[in-house]
């Protein structure tokens, strides 16, 4: 496989890196453990990145949309943090379903912690980038599908990878108070991921809406 790296190697070293742990699963234990649909003929796994259905070969990792006709922006295909999350998704990840119940960053394991990275890389990045521009949030998260909830001044909630659902909600800025911002994550995102992977979400998230 042909893949277009990036001049920094902080991305590329991890994604070859990766790479070789992928092509050492076992497709079928994979599938049983974390519940992603594998095709023994087609030797692919089905999996759902923000919404849009991806077809990744394997040993190779080509990805491919479901959707031929999308012509909509496509992380996982474009993007090599997007590519190394679904392949730790894929080799650590397990099957889960949410319990209804969303945790703040700072609920996760590690959470504290990290937080201060966390709230200056995505909570803030959030709220100046649509603080001031509800109407813009709302059509972006509405043209990536995503549901809109009655909280906040603004506020949609989506899958970001199966059954694991993120909340973005916005409160405007006024002449008194900044923007502001929460993100909250379904509650089972702790049995696979990390609160660095977390913060991966909101990059991989944030990046989406604003190149839709």
């Amino acid at each position: 496989m042909n893949i277009e790296y990036e001049k920094d190697n902080k991305e590329r070293i991890p994604f070859e890196h990766y790479l070789e742990e992928y092509r050492k699963l076992d497709p079928l234990e994979v599938s049983s453990r974390t519940g992603i649909p594998y095709d023994k003929e087609q030797q692919c796994f089905t999996i759902r990145l923000m919404q849009k259905s991806y077809r990744i070969s394997w040993p190779e990792f080509t990805v491919t949309r479901e959707d031929k006709e999308d012509g909509q922006y496509a992380a996982l295909k474009t993007e090599t943090a997007a590519k190394i999350f679904v392949i730790r998704f894929l080799v650590r990840g397990v099957s889960s379903q949410p319990a209804g119940n969303y945790l703040t960053y700072r609920e996760v394991p590690w959470g504290e912690v990290y937080f201060r990275q966390f709230q200056g890389r995505c909570i803030m990045r959030l709220a100046f980038s649509y603080g001031s521009k509800l109407d813009q949030f709302k059509a972006q998260m509405e043209k990536a599908g995503a549901r809109e909830l009655k909280i906040g001044d603004a506020a949609y909630e989506f899958e970001f990878i199966n059954n694991h659902f993120v909340r973005f909600i916005l409160w405007a800025g006024d002449d008194e108070f900044p923007p502001s911002a929460q993100i909250l994550f379904s509650d089972n995102f702790p049995l696979s991921f990390e609160a660095e992977d977390l913060a991966v979400v909101g990059d991989i998230s944030i990046g989406t809406l604003k190149k839709i």
